[in-house]
């Protein structure tokens, strides 16, 4: 007879050895689960760097620019008389020129006391001139181009050289803090010759006192940028001007070393008949109302005359 099973029933010890195997299997089973469900293995985390001997921290910079180093205080005593007087006559190479013709100004101006203030072509160097507080034909009241703590750049009449000689146009000056007053401005007065405007402006407000006026021929043109009056008064010599008083600028000609026999050629605002178009050695001719107005302006009032 053959040895295959006639039926699936099993027997008393084949189900000893069927618990048994199922054990087995159960025990199987368990081991697997467990190693399935172990916790991960930690992973080696990376070395931590150690800063290197000359490694320098990193900074964040701030994004605002930084502030300009304070110009230092003079407390130098210095012999007036050993320096050259600023006035209208005045040529003196030490002094630079404007180099920002139609840049802010500080809403300022500036004046000596009465001791005069030396006056510096640098901060930090030694002075090139001397500025009294009362001159003949003034012009020692000058508007601020810039202020720190202990200094000013101020404008100033005279010039660096004659037209034929060097630049001419506007000077520029230090003063110290410690040798001046200082009054705010009123206006401004905006030339326009594209334009053929004039405006009295204060506090932001313009007044339209002209829109039309006489001004510098291409050989003698009427000097553009910032100055400042100078000084204002009535001249009965000057026929053509009716009596009318003339307001002269602290700006001389471009083009002219002296006109009418002086050895100055200075820019004024002043009446004349013909007032119209390119007519004039450099003035700015107006009628009676605009002369009138601008003869009230303190002196070292800012003017600004744009091309």
């Amino acid at each position: 007879m053959g040895d295959v099973p006639h039926s699936f029933t099993p027997t008393g010890g084949r189900r000893r050895a069927l618990w048994l195997i199922a054990a087995l299997a159960l025990l199987v089973v368990a081991l697997v689960t467990a190693w399935m469900l172990r916790p991960a293995e930690p992973v080696a985390s990376a070395p931590a760097p150690v800063p290197s001997a000359t490694a320098e921290p990193t900074t964040v910079q701030p994004t605002a620019p930084p502030t300009p180093a304070s110009i230092p205080a003079n407390t130098t005593t210095y012999d007036a008389a050993s320096l050259p007087l600023i006035d209208v006559f005045a040529v003196i190479p030490g002094l630079p020129v404007d180099d920002d013709p139609f840049g802010a100004l500080t809403g300022e101006d500036a004046r000596p006391l009465p001791a005069g203030a030396p006056v510096f072509a640098d901060p930090v160097g030694e002075p090139v001139a001397y500025l009294p507080r009362d001159v003949l034909f003034d012009g020692t009241t000058a508007p601020i181009i810039e202020r720190h703590a202990n200094w000013v750049r101020v404008l100033l009449v005279g010039r660096q050289a004659i037209p034929s000689q060097g630049n001419p146009a506007q000077v520029t000056g230090w003063l110290r803090m410690q040798d001046i007053e200082i009054t705010p401005l009123d206006a401004v007065v905006e030339v326009n010759l594209s334009a053929r405007t004039i405006d009295i402006v204060r506090a932001g407000v313009p007044e339209r006192i002209a829109t039309d006026f006489g001004s510098g021929v291409a050989d003698t043109p009427t000097p553009v940028g910032r100055s400042y009056i100078m000084t204002t008064r009535i001249e009965p010599s000057f026929g053509y001007t009716r009596g009318y008083p003339l307001v002269y600028l602290s700006v001389q000609s471009p083009t002219l070393d002296g006109f009418g026999g002086a050895d100055v050629a200075v820019t004024a605002f002043h009446y004349h008949d013909e007032r119209s178009g390119s007519i004039s050695n450099g003035c700015v001719r107006v009628d009676p109302v605009a002369i009138e107005k601008l003869a009230q302006l303190p002196l070292g009032t800012p003017v600004v005359i744009h091309p």
